[in-house]
């Protein structure tokens, strides 16, 4: 189950990763029409479109997507992940607009190539994210500590 709340979003953002690597980092306006969503300059600063790439980077494999996209609705002025488990994403170039699915198919077939020629015979070739690998180590996420008050009622 996932925590959800309301985002009032001053921009919007949609990041294409591929190979848990390669970003696109693209404008997007989910509130226009459809065939208009693309079309979308919300002029952020070369900090804040850093940031967004260390984000997707690290929810990519964290969750162990190859390709995956990540939606960004940025509230005063920080980054909040809205949608990010999106493995088989829409990449049609009517939806997407030409420049946005020709980066997305000549990413993904140099990807493709690069985990092709990698391939080791014989050898497990499988990526997982992060998360699971350390779930397999026993590396499990500790809950949060409890705050002060629950914790002093737990000791009566």
């Amino acid at each position: 189950m996932m925590f959800q709340k309301a985002v009032n979003f001053e921009s919007y953002f949609r990041c294409y990763c591929i190979g848990r690597k390669y970003v696109r980092i693209m404008d997007y306006e989910p509130r226009n029409p459809h065939h208009l969503r693309y079309v979308a300059d919300h002029g952020a600063s070369k900090e804040l479109l850093e940031l967004m790439e260390d984000y997707v980077l690290r929810l990519c494999n964290g969750l162990g997507y190859d390709f995956n996209t990540v939606e960004f609705g940025v509230e005063n002025g920080v980054p909040v992940a809205i949608d990010f488990c999106n493995p088989a994403p829409d990449a049609d170039v009517n939806s997407v607009g030409k420049e946005n699915f020709e980066w997305v198919v000549e990413t993904m077939a140099n990807y493709a190539i690069e985990r092709a020629q990698a391939h080791e015979e014989g050898k497990h070739n499988l990526t997982w994210g992060t998360f699971v690998q350390q779930a397999v180590l026993g590396n499990h996420l500790t809950p949060p500590r409890a705050p002060a008050k629950a914790a002093a009622k737990k000791k009566k």
